[in-house]
């Protein structure tokens, strides 16, 4: 609407009061145009591991994922307290933007030639994530006081990285482990989470989309693997054989563990809630977006060659990268205080017992039983839990633990949490 003359028009601050931030806040246009280069960023990776599937090049990959990861979570904490649409801000952020892209431009050489450009890009997107953060804290003092104990952190990480594009061999990734053990030591050492705000809704929905991303990955995996063989019926089979692991992925997710981490996390207050937002998502979500990746990875072999078996490390992407990905659910739900369940620890189990026989079987088999241990594990929980289900579907998150672990009423059949 334009401003009529005489009128006084309202100014919009990008910093948001503490009340604004923990409320109910939706993901913003530019965050989505923010996570478009990491859906390019994840895409390298997979690109990463796939040219180098040996056990070095499997540990230079995590290494970028884990990078990459922090990066984004990062900014996603940031969104959280900084309107990222106003003002200035919004000219900061698609700077950022820009340095992500050299960073995930850089991914595939980050341990060779362009070692030292993904350093200083790095060291960029971090700069501009502190310096972002000094514009939320404007009158805050709780949350400049946070952002000054990570700032160290934060700075020592991407310098560490620098050095290492100087560095070859073995030198170069100790030095990439220590940068990544900087970061996410930080808001462990720092030891307490005053400061920073969380709202629920925008978080639950932020790392929501995220999963999304890195599932779209497993997509691509499926048509970059098809690409350039015959479209005969094994290619077929293995691709909806994928896009059914990939349903039941979404499923595990959405169907009820992101109601359940909402509600917890609204549930908690204060400190207590950052310090669980950390856990939950910053931590804990790693694993997922990795479990997908390499799951991603095995996928993509799979389809070049469906009668082969796979080697050992595209057996451990597709098998263990599930395994990996479902042990993070299991300790989620450990997290927010639920037992350990049945389902999820059992597929995991079974997937990781898969993967010698995925080196011994055409890969077309391996894929048929990975898929046949995600549709059990669906329908064993649809099925037991079908009206606990149900319950936490209907409130969206609206809702206690304690109802969560009772149905909300009393003699209500077992939820998913009361295992």
């Amino acid at each position: 609407m334009l401003p009529v003359q005489g009128t006084a028009v309202p100014i919009t601050f990008p910093w948001m009061t503490e009340q604004q931030a923990e409320s109910g806040q939706r993901v913003t246009p530019l965050e989505l145009f923010f996570d478009l280069v990491f859906v390019f960023a994840i895409t390298q990776v997979t690109g990463f591991l796939s040219r180098d599937p040996t056990w070095e090049g499997l540990l230079r990959g995590l290494l970028l994922l884990g990078v990459l990861w922090w990066a984004w979570a990062a900014f996603a904490w940031l969104t959280n307290t900084l309107n990222p649409e106003e003002g200035a801000v919004r000219i900061a952020v698609f700077a950022s933007i820009a340095a992500m892209l050299i960073v995930s431009l850089a991914t595939p050489n980050a341990f060779t030639t362009d070692g030292v450009i993904f350093g200083v890009a790095y060291f960029i997107v971090r700069a501009f994530h502190l310096v972002l953060y000094v514009i939320a804290g404007r009158g805050d003092r709780e949350l400049l006081r946070a952002v000054a104990g990570l700032a160290p952190f934060a700075i020592l990480a991407p310098t560490l990285l620098i050095l290492a594009g100087f560095l070859e061999g073995g030198t170069q990734l100790a030095v990439w482990g220590a940068a990544l053990a900087v970061d996410y030591a930080g808001p462990v050492v720092v030891g307490h989470m005053r400061g920073w705000r969380v709202s629920p809704e925008h978080f639950v929905e932020r790392h929501g989309l995220v999963v999304i991303i890195a599932l779209g990955e497993s997509i691509v995996a499926i048509g970059v693997g098809a690409a350039g063989v015959s479209l005969d019926a094994g290619v077929i089979v293995a691709a909806l054989l994928g896009i059914a692991v990939a349903s039941a992925l979404w499923w595990s997710y959405f169907d009820w563990v992101i109601f359940i981490a909402q509600a917890r996390l609204a549930e908690a207050t204060g400190a207590d809630r950052a310090t669980l937002a950390r856990d939950l998502y910053s931590y804990l979500h790693l694993p997922m977006v990795a479990g997908i990746v390499l799951f991603a990875l095995g996928m993509k072999t799979t389809l070049a060659d469906v009668e082969s078996p796979l080697a050992t490390i595209p057996a451990i992407g597709l098998c263990g990268g599930l395994a990996l990905y479902f042990l993070a659910h299991v300790a989620l739900r450990l997290r927010i205080g639920g037992g350990l369940g049945h389902g999820r620890p059992v597929a995991t189990i079974l997937l990781i017992a898969l993967i010698p026989l995925a080196m011994g079987v055409p890969a077309l088999t391996s894929l048929g039983l990975v898929a046949a241990v995600c549709a059990a594990l669906i329908a064993y929980e649809a099925i037991r839990y079908r009206e606990g289900r149900a319950w936490i579907r209907s409130r969206r998150g609206a809702f206690t633990m304690e109802e969560a672990r009772t149905g909300g009423a009393r003699g209500r059949p077992q939820s998913p949490t009361s295992d």
